[in-house]
C-alpha cells in the first residue's frame, strides 16, 4: 500500500512537472501582432480629437499580444504643403497618444508617408520618438531608412524591415535625405542577411508595402519578391496596401502573408476594402510556431470591430498545415 502511495506520489510530481515545463516552454514564445493601414486623418482623427479612441473595439485583441505592428499610412505632422496625388493623408501630432495606447512599432515604408513632403516627414519621425512609438522602413536618410528595428522580449530578438514598392519613388529616402525604404531586390537581400549577422537578430520579418490596389490574389512580382526574401533567411512575410485582404501560403514551411488589408480607415471604396484581418503570429527561435488571423469589419467611422461569426486563415507548425479557426473567441 506504501509503495502505492510513494507511485501516485511521484506520478503527481512527474506531471506537476510536465505541467510546469510546457508552462515554460509557453511563456519562452513571443506573440506578435500586427494589422494593416492605419489613417489616423478624415473621421479617425476627429473621434481623437472629441477624445474618443477608434482602436476601442479591438483593445482586447491587441492587449494580450507582447509586440503589437501596424502601417502608419499616412503622415503626422503640422507642417508641409499635399503633393500632386489624388490622395494624401496628415494627421495631427494628438493622434499618437491614442496610437500609442495599442501599438508598439509602425511601419513607415508606404505611399502616404511622403503626402507633405520630406520635412513634414522628418517632424514625424521626431513625433513618433517622443511618444516612444518605434518605426521602421525609412529614415532621415537612406542608411537609417534600411536599418532593421530590433525588439527583444523574452530573450528573442526580432528584427523589422519595412519596404515600399508603391509609386511615387520620389518619397524614397537619399543619401542626405529623409524618406522610405524602397524595395530593390539586392538591397532587400542585403537587409535581411545583415539584420542576422550584424544585427544578430533570431528572426527576421518584413513587413511590405506592395501589390495592386483592390486585387484580392497577390500579383506575380509579390510572390517573386516573398520567395526571395525568405530564401535569403526571412521568417515570415507580411504586407499591406492593397487595401483588400490576399491569399497567404506557405513557403520553404514559412508563412506568406499577402495583405491584411484595411484597418482603421474611413471613406472606404467598396465593401472588400470594409475588412481586414489582425494577424498573430506565436514565435520561438526556430521561427512562428503558429499563426492565426482574426477578421475585422470597418464602420462608416474608419473603426475596426470584430467579427466573432467568422472562420479564417490559420497554421501551426505541429502539422504545418493550413487551416480555418473561429474567430468566436474575439466578442
Amino acid at each position: 500500500m506504501k509503495n502505492k502511495n510513494k507511485l501516485f506520489v511521484l506520478l503527481a510530481v512527474l506531471g506537476i512537472c510536465s505541467l510546469m515545463h510546457a508552462r515554460v516552454q509557453a511563456d519562452d514564445s513571443v506573440s506578435m501582432l500586427f494589422a494593416g493601414d492605419v489613417v489616423l486623418d478624415g473621421k479617425p482623427g476627429k473621434m481623437i480629437a472629441d477624445g474618443k479612441d477608434p482602436f476601442f473595439a479591438v483593445a482586447h485583441l491587441f492587449k494580450n499580444a507582447d509586440i503589437r505592428v501596424v502601417n502608419l499610412e499616412c503622415v503626422v505632422a503640422t507642417i508641409g504643403e499635399p503633393a500632386d496625388k489624388n490622395f494624401t493623408f496628415r494627421a495631427h501630432p494628438r493622434t499618437l497618444t491614442a496610437l500609442k495606447q495599442h501599438v508598439d512599432a509602425v511601419s513607415i515604408a508606404n505611399n502616404h508617408s511622403g503626402d507633405f513632403g520630406r520635412a513634414a516627414f522628418e517632424q514625424m519621425l521626431g513625433l513618433l520618438d517622443q511618444q516612444q512609438i518605434q518605426h521602421f522602413g525609412g529614415g532621415r536618410n537612406l542608411r537609417e531608412a534600411h536599418t532593421p528595428l530590433i525588439i527583444e522580449k523574452k530573450g528573442l530578438r526580432i528584427a523589422l524591415l519595412g519596404y515600399d514598392e508603391f509609386m511615387p519613388r520620389s518619397f524614397e529616402a537619399e543619401a542626405q535625405a529623409a524618406g522610405v525604404a524602397w524595395s530593390e531586390d539586392t538591397q532587400v537581400v542585403s537587409d535581411i542577411k545583415q539584420a542576422r549577422q550584424l544585427y544578430h537578430a533570431d528572426l527576421v520579418i518584413p513587413f511590405m508595402h506592395w501589390g495592386w490596389e483592390n486585387d484580392k490574389v497577390a500579383v506575380p512580382r509579390q510572390r517573386q519578391l516573398a520567395r526571395l526574401m525568405i530564401d535569403a533567411g526571412a521568417d515570415a512575410v507580411i504586407g499591406s496596401h492593397p487595401h483588400v485582404i490576399q491569399d497567404v501560403e506557405h513557403y520553404q514551411g514559412k508563412p506568406i502573408i499577402y495583405s491584411l488589408g484595411n484597418f482603421v480607415m474611413d471613406e472606404l471604396d467598396n465593401e472588400p476594402q470594409t475588412r481586414g484581418w489582425i494577424l498573430r503570429l506565436q514565435l520561438d527561435k526556430k521561427g512562428v510556431i503558429t499563426w492565426q488571423t482574426r477578421l475585422v469589419n470597418i464602420d462608416d467611422e474608419g473603426v475596426p470591430h470584430p467579427v466573432p461569426t467568422a472562420n479564417t486563415a490559420c497554421w501551426n507548425r505541429q502539422d504545418s498545415k493550413l487551416g480555418l479557426c473561429s474567430n468566436a473567441a474575439d466578442k
